[in-house]
């Protein structure tokens, strides 16, 4: 339970969901955990307490993904404050899609601002600071791999063009012995996608298991490539999705 003692993590979007379970997790294997949020403060607290009830070492700090500033800010206060910063989490992101006759430019723009640039942005960031053995890891979307209903175009670009992203950085920062991955996941049971909505009976048709994941079950296979176990993986993705993309 202790693989990450003596590490620093970073989490964008932690307050909730995915986010949430990769923070208490990186926590629970021992690691410090900085996490970012943009508006529940009272979500990113409830999860803070939780660590630090734990007994880990928590700093929350409010970051919008969309801003550039805010999300090198919030690399550098988790420098700052924890004393350096060994594994950074990309996980904040938003959806947004709809027919495509429809979509607008701005919506694009904001989309990609929020779940390809920051990703950017943060890696460019820690990795000014990462020592070697440093960890970038990203969670993407199962929809990077299959399309399987209308309506997603923005959002399976966005999603794509992180697995193109991480090869770049695991070239860029393999000499300094840092990896790169990225993580798929599928349906997971979370406030954007909750696995009792109105569209979840459909969707859970399309994985193989005929059902929704969990978001421990993609904190999971993060804390594994943050740890001894993703030492040797780099520049490309897992797939957490229980056979969406099968």
């Amino acid at each position: 339970m202790n693989e990450l003692a003596g590490k620093v993590a970073l989490v964008t979007g932690g307050s909730r969901g995915i986010g949430a379970a990769i923070a208490r997790r990186l926590a629970q294997a021992g690691a410090a955990v900085a996490f970012t949020y943009v508006s529940a403060a009272d979500k990113a607290q409830a999860v803070a307490k939780q660590i630090d009830a734990d007994g880990g070492t928590v700093l929350v700090i409010q970051a919008d993904n969309a801003d550039p500033g805010a999300v090198t800010a919030a690399v550098e206060q988790t420098v700052k404050q924890l004393g350096r910063i060994d594994i950074l989490v990309n996980n904040a992101g938003i959806f947004d899609g709809g027919p495509l006759e429809e979509l607008t430019v701005a919506q694009a723009d904001r989309l990609w601002a929020v779940d390809v640039r920051a990703v950017f942005v943060a890696a460019q960031a820690a990795a000014r600071h990462m020592p070697e053995g440093g960890r970038i890891i990203t969670v993407g979307s199962a929809l990077a791999e299959r399309v399987p209903v209308p309506g997603m175009t923005l959002y399976s670009m966005a999603k794509s063009a992180l697995t193109g992203l991480t090869r770049g950085l695991a070239r860029d920062l393999g000499s300094r012995g840092i990896t790169a991955t990225v993580v798929h996941g599928g349906l997971i049971d979370t406030d954007m996608n909750p696995a009792d909505g109105p569209a979840a009976s459909a969707l859970s048709q399309i994985p193989a298991l005929g059902r929704y994941g969990l978001a421990d079950d993609i904190a999971r296979t993060v804390v594994h490539l943050a740890g001894d176990g993703g030492r040797y993986v780099t520049g490309t993705a897992i797939t957490v999705d229980g056979g969406f993309a099968a």
